[in-house]
């Protein structure tokens, strides 16, 4: 992956995705473009699912029920997404996008990378 949208002076990060910030109509409205990525895994966590009542969320996404990862510390279990690669105020959007069921935390992707992801609250 190389992150080709970003500029060569600007410093980039990884957000890990594993739901609706992988789709193309969300991407153009949250970022205002579409991001490079890569598959990847988030390994110690599992996937549930909660409903969202944010109406703006539920109409961009087309989903009233979102994925929503919760940490196990079972090294078998893993989620997997897409590596997004993201600069500081595109990480500031997310924030935005996303509603208060989830908060961001740090976390080291299955390839090694260091990276954000939105975990339950």
């Amino acid at each position: 992956m190389s992150p080709d949208a970003v500029s060569p002076d600007q410093p980039f990060e990884y957000l890990f995705s594993y739901g609706t910030l992988q789709h193309p109509d969300v991407q153009l409205d949250t970022f205002g473009r579409l991001l490079d990525s890569d598959d990847d895994a988030l390994p110690g966590y599992t996937v549930d699912y909660a409903e969202i009542h944010d109406t703006r969320v539920v109409d961009l996404s087309g989903l009233s029920v979102h994925p929503i990862v919760r940490e196990t510390g079972n090294p078998l279990d893993k989620v997997v997404g897409r590596a997004l690669v993201v600069t500081e105020d595109e990480l500031d959007a997310s924030d935005e996008y996303e509603v208060a069921l989830y908060r961001r935390i740090a976390v080291v992707l299955a390839s090694g990378r260091s990276a954000w992801v939105y975990v339950a609250a």
